[in-house]
């Protein structure tokens, strides 16, 4: 890769955006390269938690402009190297904002962004997939597409309202300003602001009590458990898909061990390991829409359009 670092150690993988001399603007190689790495750390079972931070002084200063004005106007005709970058979708090229960002969305473990710097643009919005956001003092955020005249990207027009809710949603991406820390605090975007030397060691406190205490098969179902609902139309899709998940996770050894590591007052060492597909029941989010099946009726009905 040559625009990010990707490094795994002691069960964490952590992905840094590593174009300090542009501030980490974002680029189709970026993007490329954010969506390998997101699959290279779902597939290790060596990883149990994925950091994401930012080169330099800045997470990601948004969506790098070297083009000029021209920047947003070719997305019909630029070249676009192979694979996702190069898909379209309802017959458009695919916005590489979210050619990076939902391979982080469809990961089956915790990923907490260490926001540095500036994160503005692309640089805010590929957080939003990401489970815990923690910022440094120093860090700033903007949703800025309104000035520029485009509109938000990377899926955030779907993240970013379930994230901070539509009202502060819309006041951040109809004016939008660069807000700082505390804002995105208030504002639910973070769950903490810590000062700038103590980021790294906040998030990798973080993952190590997640990595070191937690069955990585539970962790799994439940993250998908939790962003899959807050598309649901009922809380039963959520009791039909915790039903299955704690009796398909209850035949496994986790639970035993787990049971039995609390009772003996040790650490617990989990063996069971994630599988390729569905993790207990729950199937991988979000699916694409090719792969999408017949919707399942809720309960009380015959169809789904009954």
């Amino acid at each position: 890769m040559t625009e990010l670092r990707y490094e795994v150690a002691d069960g964490v993988a952590t992905v840094t955006l590593h174009r300090p001399e542009r501030l980490n603007a974002f680029t189709l190689t970026m993007a490329d390269e954010l969506a390998r790495a997101a699959a290279a750390a779902d597939a290790d079972e060596d990883v149990r938690v994925v950091v994401v931070t930012g080169a330099g002084r800045a997470f990601c200063a948004g969506a790098d402009l070297a083009g000029g004005p021209d920047t947003f106007g070719d997305r019909r005709t630029r070249v676009r190297p192979p694979g996702p970058l190069s898909e379209e979708i309802a017959g458009f090229p695919r916005d590489a904002g979210g050619v990076a960002s939902l391979p982080f969305a469809a990961l089956r473990k915790p990923v907490i962004a260490a926001v540095n710097g500036p994160a503005v643009g692309i640089g805010a919005t590929m957080i939003l997939p990401m489970d815990i956001r923690i910022a440094a003092e120093s860090a700033r955020f903007g949703y800025v597409f309104g000035r520029v005249g485009i509109v938000p990207e990377a899926a955030s027009s779907w993240f970013l309202p379930r994230v901070v809710g539509i009202s502060q949603a819309m006041e951040w991406v109809a004016t939008g300003r660069v807000f700082d820390a505390a804002e995105a605090l208030r504002g639910r975007l973070v769950s903490r602001v810590v000062p700038d030397a103590e980021l790294l060691p906040a998030a990798y406190a973080l993952a190590r009590e997640i990595a070191d205490n937690t069955s990585a098969v539970a962790v799994a179902a439940s993250r998908q458990l939790l962003w899959s609902m807050l598309g649901a139309a009922s809380p039963w899709d959520a009791h039909r898909a915790e039903s299955r998940a704690l009796v398909e996770l209850g035949e496994g050894p986790d639970p035993a061990e787990g049971v039995a590591a609390f009772l003996e007052k040790r650490r617990p060492r989990f063996p069971a390991r994630l599988p390729d597909g569905a993790v207990a029941g729950v199937p991988r989010w979000p699916a694409s829409p090719d792969d999408a099946g017949p919707r399942q009726a809720p309960p009380g009905r015959t169809s789904p359009d009954s």
